[in-house]
């Protein structure tokens, strides 16, 4: 039913995703999310079907993923599971809400949104891409905890990714956390969050006629294939992210969010 080279792309993404989301604390769903819609594309699944069944598995996959990162940054750095659970509580309310919203717009908006708001944090990385950590510009009291939470967890459920992207650049630029500190954070924050998301692409998507053997947009060959190598790069990537310089990190990270920025607002094919 499905093509070889539609099978092997998966396992690709799987193992790409699972070392980034390891490595950069972001869940690999900016990668998850872009690589899964031009494969879907590439069989012949229409794009506005494409795009929400890479949303609603890409969050799907995110859980497994972001667990086994989580735990393996969880037995090198300290506090770092606390804020990373008050964030996760806002964060799956905001997911739950991001979720359904992303069901009701096309999918050309959903792709122009997430390439603005990669390249927005490009650009943050690049100008402190010598600063080792930044001076705290807001507290991290309930408030922005909150604030965050919730902001970030809409982006989640929206765009189909954890969400941290997004949670590691406001950490690092407002909250005055250092790059490993977001990093570690945002892998505990993304494996709760990702859960609000994944249930309102079920939710949205059950009854509908979507794609073969799917849960709602979530579909589970996709979700099986790609979290069957993610899940153990997570883990090795969160202790590789532990041996490499915060500034590499950054140059990483900063490059592969500018690449996937491109891809989706549609300036390289």
């Amino acid at each position: 039913m499905f093509p070889i080279e539609y099978i092997i792309g998966l396992i690709l993404i799987g193992i790409c995703a699972g070392f980034a989301s390891g490595l950069l604390g972001v869940g690999g769903g900016f990668l998850i999310v872009p690589l899964q819609y031009f494969l879907l594309k590439y069989i012949g699944v229409v794009p506005d079907l494409a795009i929400l069944i890479s949303l609603g598995t890409s969050l799907a996959i995110i859980i497994p993923t972001s667990i086994s990162g989580a735990y393996r940054h969880t037995r090198t750095l300290d506090g770092i599971i606390k804020p990373g659970i008050q964030l996760g509580i806002f964060g799956i309310v905001g997911g739950v809400i991001g979720g359904f919203v992303a069901s009701a717009l096309p999918s050309r908006i959903l792709e122009i949104i997430f390439g603005c708001l990669l390249l927005f944090i490009t650009v943050n990385n690049i100008v402190n891409i010598n600063k080792e950590r930044e001076d705290a510009r807001v507290s991290f009291n309930y408030a922005t905890i909150s604030i965050t939470g919730l902001a970030v967890g809409f982006s989640s459920g929206l765009l189909g990714v954890g969400g941290g992207i997004f949670l590691i650049a406001i950490l690092t630029a407002l909250l005055g956390f250092s790059l490993i500190e977001a990093i570690g954070t945002s892998s505990i924050f993304i494996s709760l969050t990702a859960v609000g998301g994944f249930l309102s692409y079920v939710v949205s998507g059950w009854g509908v006629n979507t794609f073969p053997y799917s849960i709602g947009y979530v579909s589970v060959i996709n979700f099986l294939l790609i979290a069957c190598f993610s899940v153990p790069l997570a883990y090795l990537g969160a202790k590789m992210a532990h041996k490499v310089p915060q500034k590499k990190l950054k140059i990483v990270f900063s490059c592969l969010v500018f690449y996937m920025a491109i891809k989706m607002l549609g300036i390289v094919p």
